[in-house]
Protein backbone atom coordinates (compact mmCIF):
# COMPACT_ATOMS: atom_id res chain seq x y z
CA UNK A 1 0.00 0.00 0.00
CA UNK A 2 2.84 2.40 0.83
CA UNK A 3 4.42 1.72 -2.56
CA UNK A 4 1.14 2.40 -4.36
CA UNK A 5 0.67 5.69 -2.51
CA UNK A 6 4.25 6.83 -3.16
CA UNK A 7 4.29 6.00 -6.87
CA UNK A 8 0.72 7.25 -7.35
CA UNK A 9 1.64 10.60 -5.84
CA UNK A 10 4.85 10.80 -7.88
CA UNK A 11 3.02 10.00 -11.12
CA UNK A 12 0.28 12.52 -10.36
CA UNK A 13 2.82 15.29 -9.76
CA UNK A 14 4.71 14.47 -12.96
CA UNK A 15 1.50 14.47 -15.00
CA UNK A 16 0.95 18.10 -13.97
CA UNK A 17 4.10 18.98 -15.91
CA UNK A 18 6.18 19.52 -12.78
CA UNK A 19 9.93 18.82 -13.22
CA UNK A 20 10.88 15.31 -12.11
CA UNK A 21 13.35 16.54 -9.50
CA UNK A 22 10.72 18.67 -7.76
CA UNK A 23 8.13 15.88 -8.07
CA UNK A 24 10.52 13.55 -6.25
CA UNK A 25 11.16 16.00 -3.43
CA UNK A 26 7.47 16.84 -2.92
CA UNK A 27 6.51 13.16 -2.95
CA UNK A 28 9.02 12.37 -0.24
CA UNK A 29 8.16 15.34 1.98
CA UNK A 30 4.39 14.83 1.62
CA UNK A 31 4.65 11.15 2.57
CA UNK A 32 7.04 11.77 5.45
CA UNK A 33 4.96 14.58 6.97
CA UNK A 34 1.60 12.82 6.69
CA UNK A 35 2.14 9.05 6.87
CA UNK A 36 5.31 8.34 8.86
CA UNK A 37 6.97 9.31 12.11
CA UNK A 38 10.46 9.62 10.63
CA UNK A 39 12.21 12.64 12.22
CA UNK A 40 12.76 15.36 9.66
CA UNK A 41 16.27 15.85 11.06
CA UNK A 42 17.19 12.36 9.85
CA UNK A 43 16.01 13.37 6.37
CA UNK A 44 18.34 16.37 6.38
CA UNK A 45 21.22 14.19 7.59
CA UNK A 46 20.54 11.62 4.87
CA UNK A 47 20.39 14.36 2.28
CA UNK A 48 23.90 15.60 3.07
CA UNK A 49 25.47 12.17 3.56
CA UNK A 50 23.87 10.96 0.35
CA UNK A 51 25.44 13.61 -1.88
CA UNK A 52 28.87 13.82 -0.29
CA UNK A 53 30.09 10.78 -2.23
CA UNK A 54 33.43 11.38 -3.95
CA UNK A 55 32.16 9.70 -7.14
CA UNK A 56 29.57 12.44 -7.70
CA UNK A 57 32.39 14.88 -8.53
CA UNK A 58 33.05 12.85 -11.69
CA UNK A 59 29.76 14.03 -13.22
CA UNK A 60 30.50 17.78 -13.56
CA UNK A 61 34.07 17.06 -14.72
CA UNK A 62 32.94 14.68 -17.49
CA UNK A 63 30.25 17.18 -18.52
CA UNK A 64 32.87 19.94 -18.69
CA UNK A 65 35.19 17.75 -20.78
CA UNK A 66 32.34 16.98 -23.17
CA UNK A 67 31.50 20.67 -23.54
CA UNK A 68 35.09 21.56 -24.40
CA UNK A 69 35.29 18.78 -26.97
CA UNK A 70 31.91 19.62 -28.48
CA UNK A 71 33.03 23.20 -29.15
CA UNK A 72 36.65 22.36 -29.92
CA UNK A 73 36.44 20.82 -33.40
CA UNK A 74 37.16 17.28 -32.21
CA UNK A 75 33.96 15.89 -33.76
CA UNK A 76 34.79 17.33 -37.19
CA UNK A 77 38.23 15.68 -37.20
CA UNK A 78 36.81 12.35 -36.03
CA UNK A 79 34.20 12.40 -38.78
CA UNK A 80 36.91 12.98 -41.38
CA UNK A 81 38.96 10.09 -40.00
CA UNK A 82 35.92 7.76 -39.92
CA UNK A 83 35.01 8.75 -43.48
CA UNK A 84 38.46 7.78 -44.78
CA UNK A 85 38.05 4.35 -43.14
CA UNK A 86 34.53 3.34 -44.22
CA UNK A 87 33.34 5.99 -46.67
CA UNK A 88 33.83 3.71 -49.71
CA UNK A 89 31.39 1.06 -48.41
CA UNK A 90 27.63 1.13 -49.04
CA UNK A 91 26.16 3.96 -46.99
CA UNK A 92 29.69 5.25 -46.40
CA UNK A 93 28.73 8.52 -44.75
CA UNK A 94 26.14 6.74 -42.63
CA UNK A 95 28.76 4.24 -41.49
CA UNK A 96 31.13 7.14 -40.81
CA UNK A 97 28.38 8.61 -38.65
CA UNK A 98 28.15 5.40 -36.59
CA UNK A 99 31.94 5.20 -36.16
CA UNK A 100 32.16 8.92 -35.30
CA UNK A 101 29.38 8.61 -32.72
CA UNK A 102 31.15 5.63 -31.13
CA UNK A 103 34.46 7.50 -30.96
CA UNK A 104 32.94 10.75 -29.70
CA UNK A 105 30.79 8.87 -27.17
CA UNK A 106 33.95 7.23 -25.83
CA UNK A 107 35.46 10.62 -24.97
CA UNK A 108 32.39 12.51 -23.74
CA UNK A 109 30.04 9.98 -22.13
CA UNK A 110 27.07 12.08 -23.21
CA UNK A 111 24.41 10.97 -25.67
CA UNK A 112 23.01 14.42 -26.37
CA UNK A 113 26.47 15.94 -26.90
CA UNK A 114 27.26 13.16 -29.38
CA UNK A 115 24.11 13.78 -31.43
CA UNK A 116 24.71 17.54 -31.50
CA UNK A 117 28.43 17.40 -32.28
CA UNK A 118 28.32 14.64 -34.92
CA UNK A 119 24.84 15.22 -36.30
CA UNK A 120 25.25 18.94 -36.99
CA UNK A 121 28.27 18.16 -39.19
CA UNK A 122 27.51 14.87 -40.90
CA UNK A 123 23.76 15.24 -41.58
CA UNK A 124 24.19 18.22 -43.96
CA UNK A 125 27.03 16.32 -45.69
CA UNK A 126 24.77 13.27 -46.14
CA UNK A 127 22.00 15.39 -47.67
CA UNK A 128 24.52 16.99 -50.02
CA UNK A 129 25.68 13.53 -51.14
CA UNK A 130 22.11 12.50 -51.96
CA UNK A 131 21.14 10.45 -48.90
CA UNK A 132 17.47 10.62 -47.79
CA UNK A 133 17.00 12.81 -44.74
CA UNK A 134 15.22 10.00 -42.89
CA UNK A 135 18.18 7.66 -43.35
CA UNK A 136 20.68 10.16 -41.95
CA UNK A 137 18.42 11.12 -39.05
CA UNK A 138 17.86 7.46 -38.13
CA UNK A 139 21.59 6.71 -38.11
CA UNK A 140 22.62 9.68 -35.97
CA UNK A 141 19.69 9.59 -33.53
CA UNK A 142 20.31 5.96 -32.57
CA UNK A 143 24.11 5.94 -32.81
CA UNK A 144 24.27 9.01 -30.57
CA UNK A 145 22.78 6.91 -27.77
CA UNK A 146 26.10 5.05 -27.53
CA UNK A 147 27.20 7.82 -25.15
CA UNK A 148 25.15 6.13 -22.41
CA UNK A 149 27.04 2.85 -22.75
CA UNK A 150 30.64 3.66 -23.66
CA UNK A 151 32.87 4.89 -20.83
CA UNK A 152 32.99 7.54 -19.48
CA UNK A 153 29.20 7.18 -19.32
CA UNK A 154 27.55 9.63 -16.93
CA UNK A 155 24.59 7.25 -16.53
CA UNK A 156 26.87 4.44 -15.36
CA UNK A 157 28.31 6.82 -12.76
CA UNK A 158 24.76 7.57 -11.60
CA UNK A 159 23.95 3.86 -11.32
CA UNK A 160 27.03 3.36 -9.15
CA UNK A 161 26.03 6.32 -6.97
CA UNK A 162 22.40 5.17 -6.68
CA UNK A 163 23.37 1.68 -5.48
CA UNK A 164 26.52 2.50 -3.49
CA UNK A 165 26.47 1.44 0.14
CA UNK A 166 23.29 -0.65 -0.14
CA UNK A 167 23.21 -3.66 2.15
CA UNK A 168 22.08 -6.44 -0.20
CA UNK A 169 22.41 -10.21 -0.12
CA UNK A 170 22.62 -12.82 -2.85
CA UNK A 171 20.60 -16.04 -3.23
CA UNK A 172 22.73 -17.81 -0.60
CA UNK A 173 22.31 -15.01 1.93
CA UNK A 174 25.90 -13.78 1.50
CA UNK A 175 26.48 -10.01 1.37
CA UNK A 176 27.13 -8.72 -2.18
CA UNK A 177 29.23 -5.63 -2.86
CA UNK A 178 27.93 -2.98 -5.24
CA UNK A 179 29.48 -2.26 -8.65
CA UNK A 180 32.24 0.35 -8.78
CA UNK A 181 32.49 3.01 -11.47
CA UNK A 182 35.68 1.43 -12.80
CA UNK A 183 34.03 -1.99 -13.15
CA UNK A 184 31.03 -0.47 -14.94
CA UNK A 185 33.22 1.53 -17.31
CA UNK A 186 35.13 -1.58 -18.37
CA UNK A 187 31.92 -3.61 -18.60
CA UNK A 188 30.48 -1.05 -21.02
CA UNK A 189 33.29 -1.38 -23.59
CA UNK A 190 32.38 -4.72 -25.21
CA UNK A 191 28.60 -4.08 -25.30
CA UNK A 192 29.34 -0.65 -26.79
CA UNK A 193 31.49 -2.18 -29.52
CA UNK A 194 28.90 -4.89 -30.23
CA UNK A 195 26.05 -2.39 -30.51
CA UNK A 196 28.16 -0.11 -32.73
CA UNK A 197 28.80 -3.08 -35.04
CA UNK A 198 25.10 -4.01 -35.16
CA UNK A 199 24.03 -0.41 -35.89
CA UNK A 200 26.69 -0.28 -38.60
CA UNK A 201 25.40 -3.54 -40.11
CA UNK A 202 21.85 -2.16 -40.16
CA UNK A 203 23.12 1.00 -41.86
CA UNK A 204 25.12 -0.99 -44.44
CA UNK A 205 22.23 -3.36 -45.19
CA UNK A 206 19.73 -0.57 -45.81
CA UNK A 207 22.23 1.43 -47.86
CA UNK A 208 22.96 -1.60 -50.06
CA UNK A 209 19.26 -2.44 -50.39
CA UNK A 210 18.40 1.06 -51.64
CA UNK A 211 21.76 1.66 -53.42
CA UNK A 212 22.71 4.79 -51.49
CA UNK A 213 25.86 6.73 -52.54
CA UNK A 214 29.42 5.63 -51.80
CA UNK A 215 32.52 7.80 -51.54
CA UNK A 216 35.79 7.13 -53.40
CA UNK A 217 38.19 4.90 -51.49
CA UNK A 218 40.66 6.99 -49.45
CA UNK A 219 44.37 6.33 -49.83
CA UNK A 220 46.46 5.20 -46.86
CA UNK A 221 48.13 8.61 -46.93
CA UNK A 222 44.76 10.34 -46.52
CA UNK A 223 43.86 8.00 -43.67
CA UNK A 224 47.15 8.68 -41.91
CA UNK A 225 46.69 12.43 -42.27
CA UNK A 226 43.13 12.24 -40.90
CA UNK A 227 44.34 10.08 -38.00
CA UNK A 228 47.10 12.56 -37.15
CA UNK A 229 44.55 15.37 -37.00
CA UNK A 230 42.18 13.55 -34.63
CA UNK A 231 44.75 11.68 -32.54
CA UNK A 232 44.68 14.27 -29.74
CA UNK A 233 41.00 13.58 -29.22
CA UNK A 234 41.49 9.81 -29.38
CA UNK A 235 44.21 10.02 -26.74
CA UNK A 236 41.57 11.10 -24.25
CA UNK A 237 40.12 7.56 -24.45
CA UNK A 238 43.56 6.21 -23.53
CA UNK A 239 43.87 8.75 -20.72
CA UNK A 240 40.53 7.85 -19.09
CA UNK A 241 40.35 4.09 -19.64
CA UNK A 242 44.09 3.45 -19.35
CA UNK A 243 44.37 5.61 -16.23
CA UNK A 244 41.51 3.81 -14.47
CA UNK A 245 42.61 0.30 -15.44
CA UNK A 246 46.27 0.88 -14.55
CA UNK A 247 45.30 2.30 -11.17
CA UNK A 248 46.91 5.69 -11.84
CA UNK A 249 43.54 7.46 -11.49
CA UNK A 250 40.28 6.80 -9.75
CA UNK A 251 37.29 7.44 -12.06
CA UNK A 252 36.76 10.84 -10.40
CA UNK A 253 40.41 11.81 -10.85
CA UNK A 254 40.24 10.59 -14.46
CA UNK A 255 37.24 12.90 -14.99
CA UNK A 256 39.21 15.89 -13.68
CA UNK A 257 42.17 15.00 -15.91
CA UNK A 258 39.80 14.64 -18.88
CA UNK A 259 38.40 18.14 -18.29
CA UNK A 260 41.89 19.69 -18.14
CA UNK A 261 43.07 17.72 -21.17
CA UNK A 262 39.97 18.68 -23.20
CA UNK A 263 40.55 22.36 -22.34
CA UNK A 264 44.17 22.18 -23.46
CA UNK A 265 43.54 20.49 -26.81
CA UNK A 266 40.50 22.68 -27.62
CA UNK A 267 42.23 25.98 -26.84
CA UNK A 268 45.95 25.42 -27.38
CA UNK A 269 46.29 22.42 -29.74
CA UNK A 270 43.39 22.62 -32.19
CA UNK A 271 42.80 26.33 -31.45
CA UNK A 272 39.16 26.08 -32.58
CA UNK A 273 38.15 27.83 -29.39
CA UNK A 274 39.61 31.00 -27.93
CA UNK A 275 40.07 31.88 -24.29
CA UNK A 276 37.16 34.30 -24.63
CA UNK A 277 34.86 31.31 -25.30
CA UNK A 278 35.89 29.44 -22.14
CA UNK A 279 33.50 31.27 -19.73
CA UNK A 280 30.52 30.36 -21.92
CA UNK A 281 31.56 26.70 -21.92
CA UNK A 282 32.02 26.78 -18.13
CA UNK A 283 28.56 28.30 -17.64
CA UNK A 284 26.91 25.70 -19.89
CA UNK A 285 28.66 22.86 -18.06
CA UNK A 286 27.76 24.34 -14.66
CA UNK A 287 24.10 24.67 -15.68
CA UNK A 288 23.86 21.06 -16.83
CA UNK A 289 25.75 19.81 -13.77
CA UNK A 290 23.46 21.76 -11.42
CA UNK A 291 20.40 20.22 -13.07
CA UNK A 292 21.74 16.67 -12.69
CA UNK A 293 22.95 17.24 -9.13
CA UNK A 294 19.53 18.61 -8.15
CA UNK A 295 17.91 15.44 -9.53
CA UNK A 296 20.47 13.34 -7.62
CA UNK A 297 19.71 15.23 -4.41
CA UNK A 298 15.98 14.55 -4.60
CA UNK A 299 16.58 10.97 -5.76
CA UNK A 300 18.66 10.40 -2.62
CA UNK A 301 15.63 11.42 -0.55
CA UNK A 302 13.42 9.12 -2.60
CA UNK A 303 15.80 6.19 -2.05
CA UNK A 304 15.80 6.98 1.68
CA UNK A 305 12.00 6.80 1.69
CA UNK A 306 12.05 3.48 -0.20
CA UNK A 307 14.51 2.03 2.31
CA UNK A 308 12.65 3.30 5.37
CA UNK A 309 9.40 1.74 4.11
CA UNK A 310 11.31 -1.45 3.12
CA UNK A 311 9.69 -1.44 -0.30
CA UNK A 312 12.56 -3.20 -2.18
CA UNK A 313 12.70 -5.96 0.44
CA UNK A 314 8.92 -6.38 0.27
CA UNK A 315 9.08 -6.61 -3.52
CA UNK A 316 11.82 -9.24 -3.33
CA UNK A 317 9.82 -11.31 -0.83
CA UNK A 318 6.65 -11.04 -2.94
CA UNK A 319 8.42 -12.10 -6.14
CA UNK A 320 10.02 -15.03 -4.33
CA UNK A 321 6.63 -16.12 -2.97
CA UNK A 322 5.15 -15.95 -6.48
CA UNK A 323 7.86 -18.25 -7.77
CA UNK A 324 9.39 -15.63 -10.09
CA UNK A 325 12.73 -16.74 -11.42
CA UNK A 326 15.60 -14.70 -12.80
CA UNK A 327 14.29 -14.86 -16.39
CA UNK A 328 10.85 -13.52 -15.48
CA UNK A 329 12.37 -10.79 -13.33
CA UNK A 330 14.72 -9.61 -16.09
CA UNK A 331 11.87 -9.53 -18.61
CA UNK A 332 9.71 -7.54 -16.19
CA UNK A 333 12.63 -5.19 -15.52
CA UNK A 334 13.07 -4.50 -19.23
CA UNK A 335 9.35 -3.86 -19.69
CA UNK A 336 9.28 -1.55 -16.67
CA UNK A 337 12.34 0.43 -17.77
CA UNK A 338 11.15 0.73 -21.37
CA UNK A 339 7.75 1.92 -20.11
CA UNK A 340 9.44 4.45 -17.80
CA UNK A 341 11.38 5.72 -20.81
CA UNK A 342 8.08 6.92 -22.28
CA UNK A 343 7.77 9.77 -19.79
CA UNK A 344 11.06 10.15 -17.88
CA UNK A 345 14.62 11.03 -18.85
CA UNK A 346 17.39 8.43 -18.32
CA UNK A 347 19.02 10.16 -15.35
CA UNK A 348 15.79 10.19 -13.36
CA UNK A 349 14.98 6.58 -14.28
CA UNK A 350 18.38 5.33 -13.09
CA UNK A 351 18.24 7.26 -9.83
CA UNK A 352 14.66 6.23 -9.04
CA UNK A 353 14.49 2.65 -10.31
CA UNK A 354 18.01 1.36 -9.57
CA UNK A 355 17.69 1.48 -5.74
CA UNK A 356 14.33 -0.34 -6.00
CA UNK A 357 15.21 -3.04 -8.53
CA UNK A 358 18.84 -3.60 -7.53
CA UNK A 359 18.22 -5.47 -4.21
CA UNK A 360 15.67 -7.73 -5.93
CA UNK A 361 18.06 -8.44 -8.82
CA UNK A 362 20.95 -9.37 -6.51
CA UNK A 363 18.67 -11.53 -4.35
CA UNK A 364 17.77 -13.51 -7.49
CA UNK A 365 21.43 -13.91 -8.46
CA UNK A 366 21.95 -11.14 -11.04
CA UNK A 367 25.48 -9.72 -11.05
CA UNK A 368 25.49 -6.00 -10.03
CA UNK A 369 27.74 -5.06 -12.98
CA UNK A 370 25.58 -6.96 -15.46
CA UNK A 371 22.47 -5.28 -14.06
CA UNK A 372 24.04 -1.83 -14.50
CA UNK A 373 24.79 -2.50 -18.17
CA UNK A 374 21.27 -3.87 -18.68
CA UNK A 375 19.84 -0.61 -17.32
CA UNK A 376 22.20 1.42 -19.53
CA UNK A 377 21.05 -0.38 -22.70
CA UNK A 378 17.43 0.23 -21.71
CA UNK A 379 18.24 3.91 -21.32
CA UNK A 380 19.77 3.92 -24.82
CA UNK A 381 16.50 2.67 -26.25
CA UNK A 382 14.58 5.24 -24.22
CA UNK A 383 16.65 8.06 -25.71
CA UNK A 384 15.41 7.14 -29.19
CA UNK A 385 11.65 6.71 -28.85
CA UNK A 386 8.84 9.17 -28.11
CA UNK A 387 7.47 10.99 -26.31
CA UNK A 388 10.50 12.14 -24.27
CA UNK A 389 13.42 10.60 -26.16
CA UNK A 390 16.00 13.38 -25.86
CA UNK A 391 17.89 12.26 -28.96
CA UNK A 392 14.71 12.63 -31.02
CA UNK A 393 14.30 16.25 -29.93
CA UNK A 394 17.95 17.07 -30.53
CA UNK A 395 17.87 15.45 -33.98
CA UNK A 396 14.61 17.24 -34.70
CA UNK A 397 16.31 20.56 -34.00
CA UNK A 398 19.14 19.68 -36.40
CA UNK A 399 17.05 18.20 -39.23
CA UNK A 400 13.88 20.33 -38.79
CA UNK A 401 11.89 17.08 -38.98
CA UNK A 402 8.81 16.44 -36.84
CA UNK A 403 8.96 13.96 -33.97
CA UNK A 404 6.47 11.63 -35.71
CA UNK A 405 8.56 11.54 -38.89
CA UNK A 406 11.72 10.97 -36.87
CA UNK A 407 10.07 8.14 -34.96
CA UNK A 408 9.35 6.37 -38.25
CA UNK A 409 12.93 7.06 -39.43
CA UNK A 410 14.61 5.42 -36.43
CA UNK A 411 12.60 2.17 -36.39
CA UNK A 412 15.08 -0.08 -38.27
CA UNK A 413 17.89 0.88 -35.89
CA UNK A 414 15.58 0.86 -32.86
CA UNK A 415 14.57 -2.75 -33.60
CA UNK A 416 18.29 -3.60 -33.77
CA UNK A 417 18.78 -2.03 -30.34
CA UNK A 418 15.84 -4.00 -28.90
CA UNK A 419 17.35 -7.23 -30.23
CA UNK A 420 20.67 -6.31 -28.64
CA UNK A 421 18.88 -5.56 -25.36
CA UNK A 422 17.60 -9.14 -25.27
CA UNK A 423 21.13 -10.44 -25.92
CA UNK A 424 22.63 -8.33 -23.11
CA UNK A 425 19.83 -9.37 -20.77
CA UNK A 426 20.30 -13.11 -21.13
CA UNK A 427 24.02 -13.36 -22.01
CA UNK A 428 25.77 -11.82 -18.97
CA UNK A 429 29.24 -12.53 -20.37
CA UNK A 430 28.79 -9.74 -22.93
CA UNK A 431 29.01 -7.36 -19.97
CA UNK A 432 31.22 -9.35 -17.60
CA UNK A 433 33.90 -10.84 -19.85
CA UNK A 434 36.20 -7.79 -20.09
CA UNK A 435 36.24 -6.74 -16.39
CA UNK A 436 36.82 -10.38 -15.43
CA UNK A 437 39.65 -10.74 -17.94
CA UNK A 438 41.24 -7.56 -16.57
CA UNK A 439 41.02 -8.93 -13.02
CA UNK A 440 38.62 -6.21 -11.84
CA UNK A 441 36.05 -8.68 -10.52
CA UNK A 442 35.75 -12.39 -9.67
Amino acid sequence: MSALIIFGLLLALMLTGMPISISLGLTVLTFLFTMTEVPITSVALKLFTGIEKFEIMAIPFFILAGNFLMHGGVARRMIRFATTLVGHWYGGLGLAGVVSCALFAAITGSSVATVVAVGSIILPAMLKQGYPQRFGAGVITTSGALGILFPPSINLVMYSIATAGMDVTGPSGMSVSTASVGQLFMAGVLPGLCLSFLLGMTTWFRAKKFDYPRLPRASWGERWLAFRECVWGLLLIVLVIGGIYSGVFTPTEAAAMAAVYAFVIAVFVYKDMGLKDVPKVLINAASMSAMLLYIITNAVLFSFLMASEQIPQTMAAWMASQGFGIVAFLLLTNILLLAAGNFMDPSAIVLIMAPILYPVAVKLGVNPVHFGILIAVNMEVGMCHPPVGLNLYVASGITKMGITELTVAVWPWLLTMLGFLLAVTFIPEISLWLPRMLGMMN
